[in-house]
């Protein structure tokens, strides 16, 4: 008896040790640069910021999946007509803030660098913000985005660089005109 319940303990340990080494948990954050496309919008990019948690499921030496929750702010100015827009009069300054959930395939060449790529899907969590003043929704409540990028792997800590190109139009008012993210992130992550 003590025999099979020290080699299931044995077993229980070894198992445990090798699945450990498939699943890595982080917290990750840093600057997003950030620019909504329309002619609505100031044609530049303006800072905000990301942060959240991740986990890398490994599927073997080279690859691994990894989902994230992110949450992120974006500033964007913005006005009711085009020519307000391009002579920088009257803009209204609106924070867009979303909860994100990139699927990014990591591809690894190398031991010390991770390709990214993978979909990402947003949801706008502060409605009340984007409203317009006849009360109607400016913003679309979901964004789909698709990302790209590199990460530099030094033991534990992940810095990190990617792209995110909108996909949806996230204009709520009319299909007349088509609103788009963008946004470069930059960041540091930390793997436990």
């Amino acid at each position: 008896m003590k025999t099979k319940l020290l080699s299931l303990a044995i077993l229980t340990i070894i198992s445990t040790s090798a699945f450990a080494q498939k699943i890595h948990i982080g917290f990750k954050g840093g600057a997003s640069i950030n620019k909504l496309t329309g002619k609505s919008f100031k044609e530049e990019f303006s800072f905000g910021y990301h942060l959240g948690g991740f986990v890398e499921i490994g599927l073997g030496k080279k690859f691994a999946i990894q989902p994230e929750i992110l949450f992120s702010q974006t500033n964007v100015d913005t006005s009711s007509t085009f020519s307000s827009v391009y002579q920088f009069k009257q803009l209204d300054k609106v924070q867009l803030k979303y909860l994100s959930f990139p699927i990014l395939l990591n591809i690894k060449p190398v031991k010390m660098l991770t390709l990214q790529v993978g979909p990402q899907f947003g949801i706008l969590t502060n409605k009340s913000n984007t409203l317009l003043q006849n009360g109607k929704e400016a913003f679309k409540s979901g964004d789909f985005s698709m990302l790209g990028g590199v990460q530099v792997n030094i033991k534990h800590l992940n810095i990190y660089g990617r792209y995110a190109i909108g996909l949806s139009n996230i204009n709520d008012i009319d299909n007349n005109e088509k609103w788009k993210n963008q946004s470069i992130q930059l960041g540091i992550g930390l793997t436990l």
